[in-house]
């Protein structure tokens, strides 16, 4: 891992300071591409205008389809995997901007925004090649207002620490579409049932039954994400949902869209 000395003037592709702090910057990635652990001395909201990706922190991984933008603040490590080719629009803050927007205290931690339609239009407008200052100023100002809307994203999955609980995770994470009893991981991982059960609850607020679900739910998005002509009937199968109904209940429930329908924006 590593932090450049100029890291934002050595990104290749679109890049625009302000003047004031604040780097604009717009890449394309292929669905498949992997940036690996790194960190910024900038905080960054990173948005990708299409495509969906999965954005990786020592807290958790979140699935971001294009209705969402992570924050990330200054010198957290982070990885991103492109899971659908993405038009990534990347805004990068210097901590002093932060502190004189007296916004730094409030955005320390990272987190998932659901993207309204105001969000999605001003960080747009900072990309279409018109460089007024001015406006430029009010429409960053507008972006950093925005991210009110901050939540706790189901699309989030919370990655346990504890080491038996972890490997647990892994094993989950390495095949979400498995049957994984909570009896035969605690055998696996050399512990019992009760301890397993209250780590997950206890390193990751879910229950291990919850977690699981997620760790589903977010396979489905990369399968969706990642694969053309996906069969949502299959999918739900693959899955171990009772019935397409169920399946779309719970995809609606992490990303505000049935699976047909988040299909047709990937």
């Amino acid at each position: 891992m590593s932090i450049a000395e100029t890291p934002i003037a050595a990104i290749r592709g679109s890049h625009r300071a302000t003047g004031d702090g604040v780097h604009l910057v717009a890449r394309h990635y292929k669905k498949g591409v992997r940036l690996d652990t790194h960190m910024h001395r900038e905080a960054q909201l990173v948005y990708a205008a299409k495509g969906t990706m999965q954005v990786t922190t020592p807290k958790g991984r979140w699935l971001v389809p294009p209705d969402r933008a992570v924050w990330v603040p200054a010198r957290l490590e982070h990885s991103i995997d492109v899971l659908a080719d993405i038009e990534m629009r990347t805004l990068y803050f210097d901590l002093a901007w932060l502190a004189r927007e007296d916004r730094r205290n409030n955005l320390e931690s990272e987190f998932v925004v659901r993207v309204s339609q105001l969000l999605h239009e001003a960080i747009l407008a900072l990309f279409d090649g018109r460089n007024n200052p001015d406006r430029t100023g009010l429409l960053v100002r507008l972006a950093i207002l925005e991210l009110h809307q901050a939540e706790d994203s189901a699309a989030f999955i919370p990655l346990p620490h504890e080491p038996r609980c972890r490997r647990a995770a892994d094993i989950v994470l390495a095949d979400p579409t498995g049957t994984h009893e909570i009896e035969t991981l605690a055998r696996e991982v050399g512990t019992s049932v009760r301890t397993l059960s209250r780590l997950f609850s206890l390193e990751t607020r879910l229950s291990f039954k919850s977690w699981c679900q997620r760790a589903r739910i977010a396979a489905a998005i990369e399968k969706l994400s990642m694969e053309a002509n996906v069969s949502v009937k299959q999918l739900a199968s693959d899955l171990g949902y009772a019935s397409v109904p169920a399946f779309s209940h719970a995809f609606r429930q992490v990303t505000g869209k049935t699976p047909t329908e988040f299909a047709k924006t990937k």
